[in-house]
């Protein structure tokens, strides 16, 4: 997601998440995969990047959060060390950067070798449909894949050859990380005032009017982004509608339709949270960033936000005096959230050195990268087996967390997925619908147009 809209959605076994929160250099425009030959795209695998000489391979990602960025920096110095015959030409672009410039570069003549693709309709179902994504399943069998991820996570990654159908046929990439939506609070804040870490959408809500009685923000939210909205609206829709309805939603199954009561309730709780003012004044005219900055500056109690943002609140306050946590639906219940797993490392269907690609990939994602990414305050796709937090830290409370939410069905996937052109139209009409430009009913009218339109299509 990664100010991931992210992502991601699993069930039982093999422990994801994170990405993290904010900043790292970003390079220009696409650069050339270097060598020469037709794009390989079938036949042999050869699993030895050194065979092929020299390679120029240029990898586009969206790690611009610390830790995920920390991670992907040292993982490539230490290909780059094992392979001195490849040279990684990195670009890095904030998640909403990424969106808008990634297609243009995939169907350029000097497209990279290696993307992260958003997981959905919206961007790998789109790049598939196009033929901009090679198929990566020879690699997964000859690096063992399959075996060593689950195949809910696999799922996630799949496409049909002409980008139509999701969750089935051909694989087109790994992901190395995972994510959870979640609740931040303030461990001193709640102790000052007196408030019980929340457990349920209720008991959130009633800290949010003590908090706002007590003179206290209720909530860091910064929306100039656009998609920090859809983790909020995410977070509260799944406690409010339920699993099952979310799932049929994005999933389109069942005869849910987003002007059901669940969207629409949602819609109605969020206007009532703003005009009581318990999210930051503004907030469309202020970015993620400083919404996390203001939180782990005290300024408020709560932040509704992914995992992703563990890293940059743990280099600006104490890891212990950070929680978080998933909420459920009521007392007794499971906590229920959106979340799952972080891009998908795919290679371009142009690429010359697809070889070195997959073998790229595989570095970052087997044992020792997933080592390397929880080094780096990350959790990764697939925990390692010795890797254990630090007791009482934030890093501590995701890793509960997620274990809570994926251990009872509890993950849900990420509203952006639903259609090709749904991220634009869920984050437009967010912002509309919190300004209170839209009334809770054609906010959920107008995700439905978008959705019946993109059902008409298939």
């Amino acid at each position: 997601m990664s100010e991931r809209t992210w992502h991601r959605r699993i069930t039982g076994a093999a422990l994801a998440t994170a990405c993290l929160a904010a900043v790292a250099a970003c390079a220009p425009g696409p650069s050339a995969a270097g060598g020469a030959g037709a794009p390989k795209t079938a036949g042999p695998v050869s699993t030895d990047p050194a065979a092929d000489g020299k390679v120029t391979l240029t990898e586009w990602d969206q790690n611009t959060d610390p830790g995920v960025n920390a991670s992907t920096e040292k993982l490539n110095a230490a290909f780059m060390a094992k392979y001195p015959n490849v040279k990684i030409k990195r670009v890095s672009r904030a998640f909403n950067d990424l969106k808008t410039t990634l297609k243009l570069a995939l169907s350029s003549n000097n497209p990279p070798d290696v993307v992260q693709a958003n997981q959905g309709y919206p961007d790998m179902g789109a790049f598939v449909k196009a033929g901009l994504l090679q198929p990566v399943d020879r690699y997964a069998q000859a690096y063992g894949w399959p075996s060593s991820y689950p195949q809910q996570l696999l799922s996630l990654n799949k496409f049909t050859a002409d980008g139509r159908t999701w969750k089935t046929g051909n694989l087109y990439g790994v992901s190395q990380t995972g994510e959870i939506v979640g609740v931040y609070y303030n461990k001193d804040k709640l102790k000052q005032l007196g408030i019980a870490v929340p457990t349920t959408l209720s008991q959130f809500e009633t800290a949010l009017q003590q908090a706002k009685a007590a003179g206290d923000l209720p909530i860091s939210f910064g929306n100039s982004n656009k998609s920090p909205a859809i983790q909020l609206f995410g977070v509260v829709q799944a406690l409010t509608a339920g699993k099952q309805e979310v799932r049929n939603l994005v999933f389109s199954q069942g005869g849910a339709k987003w002007t059901d009561s669940g969207p629409v309730q949602t819609a109605g709780t969020l206007q009532d949270w703003v005009k009581k003012g318990y999210l930051s004044p503004g907030f469309d005219g202020q970015s993620s960033d400083q919404a996390v900055a203001a939180f782990a500056q005290g300024k408020s109690v709560f932040m509704v936000d992914g995992s992703w943002q563990a890293a940059a609140l743990a280099e600006k306050m104490d890891p212990k005096s950070v929680g978080f946590i998933a909420l459920a639906p009521s007392g007794g219940a499971s906590p229920v959230t959106q979340g799952g797993e972080g891009l998908a490392w795919a290679i371009t269907s142009k690429s010359k050195h697809a070889d070195v690609a997959a073998a790229y990939i595989n570095f970052l994602v087997n044992d020792n990268g997933m080592k390397f990414v929880a080094a780096q305050g990350n959790l990764p796709a697939i925990v390692p087996g010795a890797y254990q937090p630090p007791a009482g830290t934030i890093y501590a409370d995701l890793l509960a967390q997620w274990k809570a939410v994926s251990g009872q069905d509890g993950l849900l996937p990420y509203l952006d997925y639903t259609t090709p052109t749904f991220y634009d139209t869920l984050t437009a009409a967010l912002q509309e619908m919190l300004a209170g430009q839209q009334s809770p009913q054609k906010f959920g009218e107008t995700l439905q147009n978008d959705d019946s339109a993109f059902q008409k299509s298939r």
